[in-house]
């Protein structure tokens, strides 16, 4: 059993509440993603389309709330034992990968919502807010943007593996406790 961290090596309620409903979001959103483009063309596969777009809104939003917690809250420092034993490769891919998932945070939904208007389909917020298109409607756009979605959401699914098997090897190999930084109550 690994000795539990000191209270300023954990994240604060707000940034754990952040992360985890993102990470569900996430895997949420790229699930039913992967689902709806394998249906023929249907009310149900229109319907998951209209629901994945209202997750990626709401992944933006979340995402700017958390970029703004971020910004606004400094992340605790490893623990000393931890920064010790991590090679300096794994304090870069740390940080980069990090970096990384903020930036396609941003880039998935976007791309996506680029995607959509250029197609000509608006997307209306939970059937109810009409959101603006902020590219003009273009078939030839939407289908030179349409593989940036599906690349960048895969990219973004990559890192979110490294991310977990990175969470893993810290728990299961290391067992420096690490993952409790980001479970809530602990410490």
């Amino acid at each position: 059993m690994t000795p539990p961290l000191p209270r300023s090596s954990r994240y604060g309620g707000m940034a754990i509440a952040l992360h985890w409903i993102l990470a569900l979001a996430l895997i949420g959103i790229f699930a039913v993603g992967l689902y709806m483009t394998g249906l023929p063309f249907s009310p149900q596969r229109l319907k998951l389309y209209n629901w994945h777009k209202w997750a990626g809104v709401t992944i933006l939003a979340l995402s700017t709330l958390r970029l703004i917690w971020r910004l606004t809250h400094r992340p605790p420092a490893l623990p000393p034992a931890v920064q010790a034993a991590m090679p300096r490769w794994q304090h870069i891919a740390h940080h980069g990968t990090h970096h990384v998932m903020y930036a396609l945070f941003f880039i998935v939904p976007l791309v996506g919502w680029a995607y959509s208007s250029a197609a000509g389909f608006p997307i209306v917020f939970l059937g109810v807010l009409p959101l603006p298109s902020f590219v003009p409607v273009s078939p030839e756009l939407a289908e030179a943007i349409k593989p940036w979605h599906e690349i960048t959401a895969y990219a973004l699914a990559a890192l979110v593996v490294l991310h977990v098997a990175a969470v893993v090897k810290h728990q299961v190999i290391d067992r420096d406790g690490l993952l409790s930084r980001m479970l809530p109550g602990r410490g």
